[in-house]
């Protein structure tokens, strides 16, 4: 029983000593999204909490478009979406192709579920501005992609499990348009040009810090010309996919 005591004793303190030092490296860096129990916030950096945090609005309509609110993102609030058993939403937002620090998309205003358009915010402005200046000196103008709700299962089978496209927990992007006139896309540049092909490697890679679901040509052939992000609802918020 002492034995008992003394490793209980011992593992509280650790504990202890866990979120002290946490506290403590937060407070040095400046950055209080490292700590989990910090409230969520759209334009601060990336931090070892984010994407846990950016799962919890699964459950939370209210709280997900005062975030997009805070952020200065503009978009329209759809109206419910029934489809037939799996499909539809209740939490469908419509970017507009405007407002503070928005990246256009094409085709335009895109209709997604809100915690998907969170996550993309902050995606846009941490990794995927910084990735474009990085590599090629300008800015991202617009992102293509291939849309967002389909009422389906998983590649289109007539069986297995739904798709998160089914309930527009899911967006496929196609490609970038830089300022400058520079196009890049996943199904050419992903192997091809040196440049091209590390940034989308990064912002693939960045994603993964922000979505539950990561998927790119690396993961199969279905996804050869598309990176598949989604915010698929676990029930465990530090479990990701990332290929």
């Amino acid at each position: 029983m002492r034995a008992l005591r003394r490793t209980l004793g011992w593992l509280v303190g650790l504990a202890i000593l866990i979120v002290l030092g946490m506290m403590l490296w937060a407070t040095i860096r400046g950055r209080p999204q490292d700590l989990p129990w910090t409230p969520l916030d759209l334009g601060q950096p990336i931090g070892l909490f984010t994407g846990r945090k950016l799962t919890t609005l699964t459950s939370d309509f209210p709280r997900c478009r005062a975030l997009l609110d805070r952020a200065g993102v503009r978009y329209t609030v759809l109206p419910p979406r029934l489809g037939d058993g799996r499909c539809g939403y209740a939490d469908g937002v419509r970017l507009a192709n405007d407002g503070a620090r928005r990246i256009a998309y094409t085709p335009r205003n895109l209709a997604i579920a809100c915690p998907v358009a969170a996550a993309l915010s902050v995606w846009e402005w941490s990794i995927v501005q910084p990735a474009a200046q990085k590599h090629f000196g300008t800015r991202v103008a617009s992102i293509d992609h291939f849309g967002s709700y389909s009422c389906r299962r998983i590649y289109g089978r007539g069986a297995g499990n739904w798709s998160e496209h089914s309930t527009a927990d899911a967006v496929d992007i196609a490609g970038f348009r830089l300022a400058d006139g520079t196009r890049i896309t996943v199904a050419r540049d992903w192997k091809g040009d040196a440049a091209k092909a590390a940034f989308l490697r990064e912002v693939r890679d960045g994603a993964c810090r922000l979505f539950a679901t990561t998927l790119s040509p690396d993961y199969n052939a279905a996804h050869a010309d598309h990176l598949h992000l989604d915010q698929a609802d676990r029930g465990a918020p530090g479990w990701r996919a990332c290929r």
